[in-house]
């Protein structure tokens, strides 16, 4: 998903999952399907969340260049 903020565009990635198939490509340590896409859309950055619990997903996206940011986020149920 692409969105605008006044300091430019950004993207989010939901829902990510990996099959054997994608193991290849971890291990050669391929750029995350669609970043460069939305390199060329314009995005500035790329953001997703993982659960803290989901280690091996969260040293992944680490190996791959995303970076842990230090935030807080807040649910409100409807």
């Amino acid at each position: 998903m692409l969105f605008r903020i006044p300091t430019g565009v950004r993207a989010w990635i939901e829902d990510v999952w990996w099959t054997n198939r994608h193991a290849e490509r971890r291990r050669r340590g391929a750029e995350p399907r669609g970043t460069a896409s939305r390199r060329e859309e314009g995005a500035v950055t790329v953001d997703l969340t993982s659960r803290p619990s989901r280690e091996a997903a969260n040293r992944l996206y680490k190996r791959l260049g995303f970076v842990e940011r230090d935030t807080n986020v807040y649910r409100y149920e409807l």
